[in-house]
């Protein structure tokens, strides 16, 4: 640990080689620097690796040379920062290579402008003795509850990437939509191909669907009606690839929004949160299920997911169910 009130450069040693800049400053400047303040050192260029601005999760080659500005211990976060750390959402399953968690909605994966609680931040909080600190290897949108996968070792870090570049993870989600859904029938599988890009404003962007391949990235997802009324739609949309806000942006764009998706959704609609959960994964060869946090008119009815069968996505060979 480094402490001072002049500015220090430190050796990335072997034994750091590939730990991100957020987690390699945070250790050698001690616990009692809160998180949001190595964050606005990185982000205000404070902190520079090899003479050069780098952004937090970048990650880092032994003999690599950081630079540390001047600090305190106990040193403030940025004003405004709620330094408060929540505890670490419930465990669904745990082994010495991976961590699943029941990410609950409105708890945003990764720190940001505005919210220094989150996941990443708990699972720092957690394991601050770790030799690794368990970090999540997928996004999961803030409003979004269900499983969350974090490894727990560097070899299972670059093994989930591999996988999800690969194609072989497979995510299911539940999500109650507007309105009555007619493209497939219950049970039966409904392709979604759209080429997916950003628009508008900086700070104000919006992902839009299209066809159009040279205005975006594929976004490919399979949808099936579990139950249908004039009003709502509860559905499982099984990803194919994972692009930013996907799921919302592909159902919003063919008429059916996710139930209380103020970004995407017709106003009036919901009003309970986002009814979006990761509901089922399998990732190296493990899988797991969790069910979604929905009560009152919003819960799933008894016995509906129980006959849906096992998915062997992770080898490529099985439909949506």
């Amino acid at each position: 640990m480094t402490t001072g009130e002049t500015v220090s450069v430190v050796r990335v040693e072997e034994a750091e080689d590939g730990r991100k800049l957020l987690d390699f400053v945070k250790r050698r400047t001690g616990k009692d620097v809160p998180q949001g303040a190595v964050m606005r050192w990185i982000r205000t260029g404070q902190v520079r690796v090899d003479g050069r601005r780098a952004r937090p999760y970048d990650r880092l080659a032994a003999g690599q040379l950081v630079r540390l500005p001047p600090h305190r211990p106990g040193e403030k976060a940025l004003a405004g920062t709620d330094a408060r750390i929540g505890p670490l959402p419930p465990t669904v399953y745990a082994d010495e290579e991976l961590l699943v968690l029941a990410k609950p909605a409105g708890l945003p994966v990764h720190p940001g402008s505005g919210h220094h609680d989150s996941v990443h931040t708990r699972l720092a909080a957690a394991f601050a003795d770790a030799a690794f600190i368990p970090a999540p290897v997928h996004r999961l949108d803030k409003d979004t509850s269900g499983l969350l996968v974090a490894a727990k070792t560097r070899r299972a870090a670059d093994e989930a990437s591999r996988a999800f570049r690969e194609g072989r993870v497979d995510k299911v989600y539940l999500a109650w939509v507007a309105g009555e859904w007619t493209r497939s029938a219950v049970g039966e599988a409904c392709a979604m191909r759209d080429s997916l890009a950003k628009s508008g404003p900086a700070g104000g962007e919006r992902m839009r669907a299209g066809m159009d391949a040279m205005a975006g990235r594929e976004a490919l997802a399979e949808a099936v009606p579990l139950l249908v009324t004039r009003e709502r739609s509860l559905l499982a949309v099984r990803l194919l690839t994972g692009r930013t806000h996907q799921i919302r942006v592909q159902l919003a764009s063919r008429g059916h929004p996710v139930l209380g998706d103020r970004k995407y959704g017709v106003p009036g609609h919901g009003g309970t949160g986002l009814m979006l959960h990761c509901w089922r994964m399998a990732l190296l060869g493990r899988e797991w299920v969790l069910p979604p946090p929905w009560t009152g008119k919003d819960a799933v009815p008894d016995g509906l997911l129980r006959d849906i069968p096992p998915n062997a996505a992770s080898t490529g060979n099985a439909p949506i169910p």
